[in-house]
């Protein structure tokens, strides 16, 4: 059974201060009602607020922590980069990789992307590897045939694991208030999962944990929570939210029994 997932992106926002107050509140409220072993939970956290955090948490916290983005070279002269050893220094145990805002805002090509992807796993990060389309791509009928090139070329000399997790993110849909119908949502996942079937096995393709991110809201959550090959969130602007994220997190983790 794959344990579903409610992984939250603040991306540039809060304070430090904000932070642990979202940490204090979201953390004992989730798991008053939610079995720790039911729900995977990550805080995709900015990078200086990884360390505070781990320490409130502790060591033995359910809740994961991840980088939103590392750099592809271990070390080295690369003034204001963050490698994934710092980040596992740290506390983080995932790093999202290829994250629409990496690809079109900071202009991230599939070529760097997998670069990155490389050092995540060399680096012993769980990478959540980000694909999807522009609205051009959609409307000209190529979603698939973006999401094939970013997919193949990520994983080009690597092994795709039982423990590996991709989230499927319409760009069109980040930041929007737009978002993917759930037909949509599981066709594109459900194609995803079968990309990896046949790229590697059907074991590992039911293994995999796919998540869906873009406009993800707690009005919208029990749709996506429903959908066979959606195995949970990868949620943005209600993320920054500690409320609304807990709505979020206990719909997917009823998904799973929770």
């Amino acid at each position: 059974m794959r344990i579903p997932c409610a992984y939250a992106n603040w991306k540039m926002n809060k304070t430090l201060k904000e932070a642990l107050e979202y940490v204090y509140k979201f953390v004992p409220a989730l798991f008053r009602s939610v079995k720790e072993d039911t729900l995977g939970v990550a805080i995709f956290a900015p990078s200086p607020y990884i360390w505070p955090i781990r320490q409130e948490l502790g060591d033995n916290s359910p809740v994961f922590l991840g980088g939103q983005d590392l750099y592809t070279e271990k070390d080295g002269a690369y003034t204001g980069a963050v490698s994934g050893q710092m980040l596992r220094s740290v506390g983080a145990t995932h790093v999202l990789v290829g994250h629409s805002e990496r690809r079109h805002v900071m202009g991230e090509d599939n070529a760097t992307v997998a670069k990155k992807l490389k050092r995540a796993i060399a680096d012993r990060l769980v990478p959540v590897l980000c694909v999807g389309e522009l609205l051009r791509d959609r409307e000209s009928g190529h979603t698939k045939d973006v999401v094939t090139e970013q997919l193949v070329t990520a994983w080009e000399g690597h092994e795709v694991t039982g423990g590996a997790l991709l989230a499927y993110e319409p760009v069109w849909a980040i930041g929007t208030g737009k978002n993917a119908e759930p037909g949509d949502a599981q066709s594109m996942c459900k194609w995803i999962r079968s990309w990896v079937a046949e790229r590697f096995t059907p074991e590992t393709a039911a293994s995999v944990r796919i998540l869906y991110g873009g406009s993800v809201s707690p009005e919208n959550i029990v749709h996506y929570a429903k959908l066979a090959d959606v195995d949970g969130a990868l949620v943005g602007g209600a993320g920054l939210d500690p409320d609304k994220f807990l709505v979020i997190a206990k719909a997917i983790a009823a998904r799973g029994g929770g």
